[in-house]
């Protein structure tokens, strides 16, 4: 149970959404600093392999935004920051959830084991 492939596979997504969600503040605390560039963090691909080959375990990249750059050199759009924050905690709770679950029903099954 604890080192089953769907109990990594969902803290690797923790651990990217955590990490996005950092850059995400970063992107924003950033919106007005010229030659800034936007950081973009991927992991969903990665996991997803991961998963097929039966491990779940995974690392996100971070990279730079290649959207095109306002005249001071930024390309921060607040726009795509915004909405890829609500995406990003909405699929931190779903995950925080299903981690919450698979522990709430081991915990179930030591108490009526007794």
């Amino acid at each position: 149970m604890f080192d089953s492939v769907t109990l990594s596979a969902l803290t690797s997504a923790l651990d990217g959404l955590s990490q996005r969600q950092r850059a995400i503040a970063d992107n924003i605390a950033n919106v007005n600093t010229p030659g800034y560039h936007a950081k973009r963090v991927q992991f969903e691909d990665a996991l997803a392999a991961s998963v097929a080959e039966g491990s779940g375990v995974v690392e996100p990249t971070t990279a730079e935004s290649l959207e095109p750059t306002r005249l001071n050199g930024n390309n921060v759009n607040l726009d795509t920051e915004t909405l890829s924050n609500i995406d990003t905690v909405l699929r931190y709770q779903f995950a925080s959830q299903a981690i919450g679950g698979s522990f709430t029903g081991v915990r179930t099954a030591l108490r009526t084991s007794s």
